[in-house]
């Protein structure tokens, strides 16, 4: 269901090396991109039950947003793609709620994509 997963904190980043100078234990945003699409990433997205959605990221909450309805509605389907911002695209920035519920959250709302 998952396409692909960006985090500068991941040695795979093409920011890796920056992001380990800013952020010596990484930082709370990811980005996740699913093969299915806007579908996809709005089943996710009303799946979660702890996680909430927002048009902004960056609170003591845990949040996700999916920028191609959000933060980047207003710009060409063209230039989003040429951002990197696809229809599956879902951005996560974990709060201070406790590890495992948070992975619980997740596992619960992809365990629903795979019914789907």
């Amino acid at each position: 269901e998952i396409a692909r997963v960006s985090y500068p904190g991941s040695a795979d980043h093409p920011q890796f090396a920056i992001a380990r100078r800013q952020m010596a234990q990484g930082g709370p945003m990811v980005a996740i991109d699913f093969a299915g699409g806007k579908p996809a990433a709005f089943a996710f997205l009303n799946g979660l039950e702890l996680i909430l959605i927002s048009n902004n990221l960056g609170d003591a909450k845990s949040l996700v947003t999916h920028p191609g309805t959000t933060t980047h509605s207003r710009l060409s389907p063209e230039r989003r793609a040429g951002l990197g911002i696809s229809d599956g695209l879902v951005r996560f920035s974990a709060g201070i709620e406790d590890v495992q519920d948070l992975i619980d959250d997740m596992t619960r709302a992809l365990a629903g994509l795979a019914k789907a």
